[in-house]
């Protein structure tokens, strides 16, 4: 069977999230607890040796029979020596756990340095690459907003010269002239922003994938310390009673079972997040965009009309304007900008979420919420609205609204 990679199974096809980068990383945290969970039961368990041997030690040199003679006092001096070296045997033990315990935790103070670098580096690559579509964003927005006054102040140019007067028409001229230049430099900046973050694109992604085959890689060492040690604690304690080997064997099959590569498909099978990078953003022209533009209906009007209600100055009904610190969601001339409709939702488990802002349910299916509510999240849809639950009340809110508590 082909082995499953992490650098083929955690892309997100959203270009501004990083969920499966999020995903590796807080297995990666889990596997950190792990270490300490075992570090502890070894931690206790050679406490738990030390002491019992003490004690056997201790017993062995306080039991007396002085008074004894002949063969019983041998047979009794004999109880005593085999009853002290059982217990140095035991304390001897508590020191083999004590080594194997340093070596787990050595080893995960090793895997903490080693993935803190990269965590690093993945942290700049993706608020340079943020950054950067934030900024290629709103030169598009620039560019859009010069297109459409060039194309005013021309057609304004045109009335104006209809009319025959001179003076306005070289006025006009001069405007439109001005207008359609500005437009070309906008253009310009933003094809430039389009290269650059295209050109981060591509750094991150391979960033991403050297991050994800070391977080692999460290996976794969993770299972294989803790299995040994494992198997070598359970070596360990057989030796120190043979009438205990049964239930400790019951122990080495279930760890002759443990394969690293079983573990690793596992996970990925379970939390995978897509087997696609997300693709390139690509240079839209405003006016072939403009010249594709149809106003026949689509069958995703409805969510349409849902994404309206949160657009920066639109409104419920067209007379009250949306809360300014809301994030508004992109909007064009005569269309709104392409909405991916996913009808299947991503089913979470349910976490609590604070409401940054005030919506107002516009359709039967969605939620009220006001500034400062807590609400439970049942379901975070690709589409950007997640299905929440307040006071008993379930519906729709605008997921860019809610912060994880």
């Amino acid at each position: 069977m082909t082995q499953l990679q992490f650098k083929d199974a955690f892309w997100c096809k959203e270009f501004t999230f990083h969920t499966g980068y999020e995903v590796l990383v807080q297995r990666l945290l889990e596997g950190k607890k792990m270490c300490k969970d075992v570090e502890d039961l070894l931690k206790q368990r050679a406490q738990a040796e030390e002491r019992y041997g003490k004690e056997l030690v201790q017993i062995a040199r306080k039991a007396g029979g002085q008074t004894e003679i002949n063969t019983l006092k041998e047979a009794f001096e004999m109880l005593k020596q085999q009853i002290e070296s059982v217990g140095n045997s035991h304390i001897q033990l508590a020191v083999m756990l004590k080594e194997e315990l340093k070596g787990i935790e050595e080893f995960r103070e090793r895997q903490k340095e080693q993935r803190k670098k990269y965590e690093s580096a993945m942290e700049r690559m993706q608020k340079s690459k943020l950054s950067h579509y934030k900024k290629t964003m709103e030169s598009k927005k620039s560019y859009e907003q010069k297109c459409r006054e060039a194309d005013e102040a021309e057609q304004s140019f045109e009335r104006i010269s209809a009319t025959g007067n001179p003076k306005q028409t070289e006025k006009s001229q001069n405007k439109a002239k001005q207008c359609r230049d500005a437009a070309n430099e906008a253009e310009n900046v933003y094809k430039q922003n389009i290269e650059q973050l295209d050109k981060v694109r591509t750094e991150w992604e391979q960033e991403h994938i050297k991050t994800c085959e070391v977080f692999q890689l460290q996976e794969c060492d993770r299972i294989t310390i803790l299995r040994n040690s494992l198997w070598v604690h359970c070596n360990q304690l057989s030796l120190q009673c043979v009438k205990d080997d049964e239930m400790y064997e019951e122990v080495r099959v279930s760890l002759e079972n443990c394969v690293v590569e079983s573990d690793i498909d596992y996970f990925i099978k379970k939390k995978m997040t897509g087997t696609q990078p997300p693709d390139a953003i690509g240079y839209e022209s405003y006016y072939s965009r403009e010249r594709s533009s149809s106003p026949s209906p689509s069958p995703a009007c409805g969510m349409i009309k849902r994404f309206s209600g949160l657009l920066h100055g639109s409104s419920k009904n067209n007379t009250e304007t949306a809360t300014p610190s809301a994030p508004p969601l992109e909007r064009t001339e005569g269309v709104y900008a392409s909405i991916f409709v996913n009808e299947k939702a991503e089913i979470t488990s349910s976490q609590d979420y604070r409401v940054l802002y005030d919506y107002t349910a516009q359709n039967v299916d969605e939620l009220d919420i006001s500034e400062g509510d807590t609400v439970v999240v049942i379901a975070e849809n690709d589409d950007g609205w997640w299905t929440a639950e307040r006071n008993g009340q379930r519906g729709f809110v605008p997921g860019s609204y809610l912060e994880k508590l």
